[in-house]
């Protein structure tokens, strides 16, 4: 099993995840999050389910307020996107990431079409948010790569070395930039006069990728694959979260923000899984829900025979893994290539999965309302403020984590048993 990890999985998992292009797409939609929590914040204090709070904002015409704040912070996601994706892959190229941000940023604006009404033109802010994201991606990415190519070609305008740098790169960019709107204003025109996801690019690319990545994202099926497939790239030390879900991610960001609007608009909650959904709910204590695993290394810590090992790792990974920090634990007991705990570290998760989708889907519980908890919020915490103050999203954390503690109790066990013997031949 080692062997085999060591020489076939291992180079191929590395070089997942330290693709470029996935990269600069996890950082790129992470810049945005910030303004989600922000926005998620106003989210909370406009929605929140006591009836005499929510009649006293909309009595006195504050809600409306609030509600403006939610639309500008979730509501420029995908513009946000456009700049940080075009930006991280520029710099990992060692190239101007401001100029190719700009640039990315107007090449969105240019391929998304105008709203025209009788008051004036201007930009619907749908496709600025979480529905743009898909073309965010896109145009991010071929534009970094074409200015890429121009200033590897030298194809820019230079200036002497006396006209100080911020004036010297933007000029440096003149030619790339032109060329690449251009050639945005070319397929904007293309779309226009053709039947093309009805004149639309934002409507032909979801139609492209919303579809198989709604299948992996989206759903329950696709959802234990991609749980999956992110514990078995943590058993190999490689950043799981950051390979998978980069990619499944806008699905979850659009689902979340959906979710959003349909609690703005008083209507039924139209998805179950969503980002809060995941990192609240089926990740406690990070990947492979480990602060079930950190708990039952604290149970067995307390028996006076304990190992030296658990006793040293408990206080070192129980208040980390509390607020969803796991690698204390990852690297520490260790659960890299630790063939002991990897059933339960693919199990755990999944069982949250499973258990917290079908409470949501009976109603059980509420589902998340589109609220982005910031991923370090202790559970119960975070199950409350997802589902907009529902108790029963607490109730249900619980549930989950004495299931995580029970799966992980036996498999600990044996490692635990491991550990002793060890010690005593050592002595």
């Amino acid at each position: 099993m080692n062997e085999f990890i060591n020489n076939k999985m291992l180079p191929i998992a590395a070089k997942v995840s330290n693709n470029k292009i996935l990269i600069a797409i996890r950082n790129g939609i992470t810049l945005a999050l910030p303004l989600i929590i922000t926005g998620s914040l106003f989210l909370i204090i406009s929605s929140f389910p006591v009836d005499a709070w929510t009649d006293f904002l909309s009595a006195h015409g504050i809600d409306a307020y609030l509600n403006k704040g939610v639309t500008a912070s979730f509501g420029i996601m995908g513009l946000v996107a456009a700049f940080g994706i075009a930006n991280a892959l520029a710099v990992q190229y060692d190239k101007d990431g401001v100029s190719a941000g700009v640039i990315s940023i107007s090449s969105f604006l240019l391929v998304t079409p105008n709203l025209v009404s009788d008051d004036g033109v201007g930009i619907p802010t749908a496709f600025m948010g979480a529905q743009g994201l898909f073309v965010a991606m896109v145009i991010a990415i071929i534009s970094t790569l074409i200015f890429k190519w121009f200033i590897d070609h030298n194809i820019q305008v230079r200036l002497p070395d006396s006209v100080p740098p911020a004036v010297a790169k933007s000029f440096s960019a003149l030619i790339p930039g032109a060329s690449i709107l251009t050639f945005w204003l070319v397929i904007y025109a293309v779309f226009q006069m053709t039947d093309w996801g009805s004149g639309n690019i934002h409507q032909l690319l979801m139609e492209i990728f919303g579809g198989p990545l709604g299948l992996l994202g989206g759903t329950l099926g696709g959802t234990l694959v991609s749980i999956f497939l992110v514990s078995l790239f943590w058993f190999m030390g490689i950043h799981g979260a950051n390979v998978v879900n980069s990619v499944i991610m806008p699905i979850w960001l659009m689902n979340t923000d959906a979710n959003r609007v349909a609690v703005e608009a008083g209507e039924k909650l139209p998805h179950i899984i969503t980002q809060p959904f995941m990192e609240n709910f089926v990740y406690m204590g990070g990947g492979g829900a480990t602060l079930g695993l950190v708990i039952a290394a604290a149970i067995v810590g307390l028996r006076k025979n304990s190992s030296k090992m658990t006793k040293t790792m408990v206080p070192l990974t129980l208040t980390p893994g509390i607020f969803n920090i796991n690698e204390p634990a990852m690297f520490g007991m260790p659960i890299v290539l630790n063939v002991t705990l990897l059933i339960p570290f693919i199990l755990a998760p999944m069982v949250n999965a499973v258990v917290t989708y079908f409470a949501m889907s009976l109603g059980f519980v509420h589902g998340t309302v589109g609220i982005a908890v910031p991923w370090t919020m202790p559970p119960v915490i975070s199950g409350f403020l997802a589902t907009g103050g529902h108790i029963s999203g607490s109730i249900i954390q619980i549930i989950c984590l004495i299931l995580n503690i029970l799966i992980y109790l036996p498999f600990f066990g044996v490692m635990e048993k491991q550990n002793r013997m060890n010690e005593m031949q050592e002595i």
